[in-house]
């Protein structure tokens, strides 16, 4: 499998800066699923082909940064959204190995991408499952990730139907949150009173390819 090491070094760099303590194994599976995500992507649209920063920058620490606002615990359940290429679930669960990822895609054939680059890899705390979320049942979990471009308040209307009582919502999002934020908060009464609470944070400050670029966290 083909590396770019000067992007491995690139990521190496910002995850020391933000003291993320990563083995030399994690960083070479992170490696190697930047560029499986590359490869598969000029058979199926995983991810944008007209990029401005390398894959390990744009995708692969971007989701990464999650576990700065929230550090994923042993045994913790996590439901990625959406996941599409396996983002933020694939990085994620190579980073935090004792928590347990199921990611959830419509579309079949971004599902098979993320099960042959997890075979491939070698990652056993993550499946990927091809599913529509209204066709998900009776699963509970402790966080619910989304990288999706829908509105927050159609999100926390997904994870309000998963997340155990003390869950969190966590997502990655761009642009003026404002609105979105006033409008899930607004329709929590429909949503059994989630979410009570949601911060975000922007993180421009971690790499100038996060401009306009928010962490938000959505609670009961």
């Amino acid at each position: 499998m083909k590396r770019h090491p000067e992007e491995l070094e690139a990521l190496k760099e910002l995850c020391l800066q933000e003291n993320m303590e990563l083995s030399a194994r994690q960083y070479e599976l992170l490696a190697g699923y930047a560029v499986l995500l590359e490869q598969w992507n000029k058979k199926i649209n995983l991810i944008s082909r007209k990029e401005d920063a390398p894959v390990v920058i744009k995708h692969i620490f971007h989701s990464l940064l999650m576990g700065l606002f929230h550090p994923f615990g042993e045994g913790e359940k996590v439901l990625d959204l959406g996941t599409g290429g396996g983002l933020p679930g694939i990085p994620l669960a190579i980073a935090w190995p004792e928590a347990r990822f199921l990611l959830v895609d419509s579309t079949g054939k971004k599902i098979a991408a993320c099960q042959a680059m997890l075979k491939e890899l070698g990652i056993g705390n993550a499946v990927a499952v091809h599913s529509r979320v209204e066709e998900l049942k009776g699963l509970s979990f402790d966080t619910v990730l989304s990288r999706q471009v829908a509105q927050l308040e159609q999100l926390c209307a997904y994870a309000c139907r998963f997340l155990k009582p003390e869950g969190v919502l966590i997502c990655l999002k761009g642009g003026n949150l404002d609105e979105e934020i006033r409008a899930a908060l607004d329709a929590r009464l429909v949503h059994h009173g989630f979410p009570a609470h949601i911060e975000h944070f922007p993180i421009s400050g971690f790499s100038p390819f996060f401009a306009e670029k928010e962490i938000v966290i959505a609670r009961r």
